[in-house]
């Protein structure tokens, strides 16, 4: 599993960096263009990365000012058909599934954590389907509010944020839910108010049995359990490259459920199920925001203890 690098560098640290690279053993198809950026001026230089060994590169170019001074872009290689990369991935220590990149985590989380039109637009079409399946007890409903809900990201920025103390993650995640959950709760409560006054729903159904959806307004003793255990398999998902496992991550939490359980109590006066459904929220928040941060300080750990790079001439891994 390759990632590409393009590194933009002054002309007079980039023989530096070029050396940096050629002795790590994760590292093929080098290739030194001098003088050939114009903005800012310098040298490009560009190479295929074993996704295990790219987080410490990024550290080593970090400090030696290139995100300063010039820039490092990470990119996916979707396939790479050649014998120097498989001997470079080979030799890279560790598993490429398994590595972090962290810089590239950080910068996802930042930008999907951030409050939009669409982060809100997608979690308000969310609670509203969550609403439809409440009122008409249907899975199938449930399953695709659940599925479509974006609130993983901003609870998974929180947690980054926490763990490499970066405020500023911390703030947009705050802001995304707040206001994302705020918006989602009135116009769901709108469209509940509707449909009592078209007589298509009513208190009722929230008082009938429901046993697909009953779940959601009683929370029990294996609520935070399966909250925490989705926070695991989330952040595992987020930090590796197995992000299609986020499906199930979302199927899991009862967030955006229980959102649109408490904006149709409120519509239709069920006092008492909005107050279970705000417990039901407060449980899956709390599981999924305590799993994410002990797996990523573990999954820090792990990896500072783990050998990241070789020099080259200990191996034979080509060039």
């Amino acid at each position: 599993m390759l990632l590409h690098l393009r590194i933009t560098v002054p002309g007079d640290r980039a023989d530096e960096v070029h050396a940096l690279l050629d002795e790590h053993v994760g590292v093929t198809h080098l290739v030194h263009l001098r003088g050939v950026v114009t903005r800012p001026q310098g040298d490009l230089v560009m190479c295929d990365v074993a996704r295990e060994s790219v987080d410490h590169l990024v550290d080593e170019l970090q400090r030696h000012g290139v995100d300063r001074d010039g820039g490092i872009a990470i990119e996916s290689v979707d396939t790479s058909l050649s014998h120097a990369s498989e001997q470079a991935e080979q030799a890279a220590p560790g598993d490429g599934a398994d590595a972090v990149v962290w810089d590239q985590v950080v910068a996802t989380a930042d930008e999907e954590s951030r409050l939009t039109l669409t982060f809100c637009a997608f979690l308000t079409i969310a609670t509203l389907l969550a609403a439809l399946a409440i009122v008409t007890d249907s899975a199938v409903l449930l399953i695709g509010g659940m599925v479509m809900g974006p609130e993983f990201s901003p609870l998974a920025g929180i947690a980054l944020g926490v763990v490499h103390r970066h405020r500023g993650i911390i703030r947009h995640s705050l802001r995304s839910l707040a206001v994302g959950f705020a918006v989602a709760t009135v116009l769901t409560v709108g469209f509940a108010l509707l449909l009592r006054w078209w007589g298509w729903a009513d208190v009722g159904d929230l008082l009938a049995e429901r046993p697909a959806t009953g779940f959601i307004t009683r929370p029990d003793r294996w609520s935070f359990p399966v909250a925490f255990i989705a926070g695991v398999a989330g952040m595992l998902a987020l930090t590796s490259s197995k992000s299609a496992s986020l499906v199930g991550v979302f199927i899991s939490v009862t967030t955006v459920p229980a959102v649109a359980a408490f904006s149709l109590g409120v519509a239709f006066g069920d006092w008492a199920d909005s107050a279970r459904s705000v417990l039901q929220l407060g449980i899956n928040v709390a599981g999924i925001l305590l799993a994410a941060v002990l797996t990523l300080l573990v999954l820090k750990a792990v990896w500072r203890r783990a050998p990241r790079t070789l020099p080259r001439r200990l191996t034979d891994a080509p060039r």
